[in-house]
């Protein structure tokens, strides 16, 4: 039973996932919130992927499985040490372009650049630089975020900030919504 379940993974997930608990990185990708980005990754052929917060490279090794072979992914994060994990277990995939930097400084740097597909799971282009972030959606395209329902490792005060996000985004007239209360609690979004 669980070779089947393990088949269903990326093949360079479990070692991602190993190394990212040798780390004692903490902030990972829930695997049901992965498994959305691959589904939702097949969606998009031949489009510009964007992964705001690659942390250990979790959720991009599902990114990754998910997408085909015209596309490409650009996913940044300014923790060296954890991006090396990243680097390693999927650094030679010729699609993905891992960028170790600020994230604002990235966004305010390339804001002309158009994504087809944005997961932003990281302050920036979630909680700071969001209209900037969603002005590089693409119509048509899809913003991903998650950790919209309450964690364990919240500070005080996170929880208001979340709820003020999501009526944020829900008052924009140029976004589709969708909420989902599963797995960590999922916004997904698409630009008109």
């Amino acid at each position: 039973m669980k070779e089947e379940i393990n088949q269903q993974f990326p093949e360079s997930y479990i070692a991602v996932g190993e190394a990212t608990k040798v780390s004692g990185f903490t902030m990972a990708s829930d695997v049901l919130t992965c498994s959305l980005l691959r589904t939702l990754a097949g969606s998009k052929p031949s489009s510009k992927f964007l992964e705001l917060g690659t942390g250990t490279g979790l959720s991009t090794a599902w990114i990754l499985d998910g997408m085909d072979n015209g596309s490409t992914l650009v996913s940044i994060d300014n923790e060296a040490k954890f991006l090396e994990i990243a680097r390693r277990f999927l650094g030679n995939d010729k699609r993905l372009e891992l960028i170790d930097t600020d994230g604002g400084e990235w966004i305010k740097s390339n804001k002309h650049q158009k994504f087809d597909f944005i997961f932003a799971d990281t302050w920036h282009g979630k909680y700071l630089l969001l209209d900037e972030a969603l002005s590089m959606l693409n119509r048509g395209g899809l913003y991903i975020i998650d950790d919209m329902l309450p964690q364990p490792n919240w500070p005080e005060g996170h929880h208001e900030k979340a709820i003020n996000l999501i009526e944020y985004l829900e008052a924009r007239e140029d976004l589709i919504l969708t909420k989902q209360v599963w797995a960590t609690g999922i916004v997904v979004a698409a630009k008109k």
